[in-house]
């Protein structure tokens, strides 16, 4: 079953982050942001319209273990992604 991103049912401690209606000069700014103010065992539930993976890496590179990145889902023009803070 596809993820929804326009209809969030969050469980506590996922926060849902829709990427798609951040203008594209600010997206990366808000994206650290919103992870940098998550508290360990909290995630925030990514929605994008195209698989990131220059972003993926620099979130890897700033927050290393720290962050724990999983797909929810991974479609062309429907990709969801959690991404867990940790402990690290």
């Amino acid at each position: 079953m596809a993820h929804d991103c326009s209809r969030p049912s969050v469980s506590e401690g996922v926060y849902p982050f829709d990427a798609r209606g951040i203008a594209k000069r600010f997206r990366h700014a808000a994206i650290f942001g919103a992870l940098d103010a998550l508290e360990p065992g909290e995630t925030m539930r990514f929605c994008n319209d195209h698989d990131p993976l220059p972003l993926l890496a620099q979130i890897n590179g700033y927050f290393g273990p720290r962050v724990k990145i999983s797909y929810v889902q991974r479609e062309p023009g429907e990709i969801v992604i959690d991404f867990l803070v940790t402990e690290g």
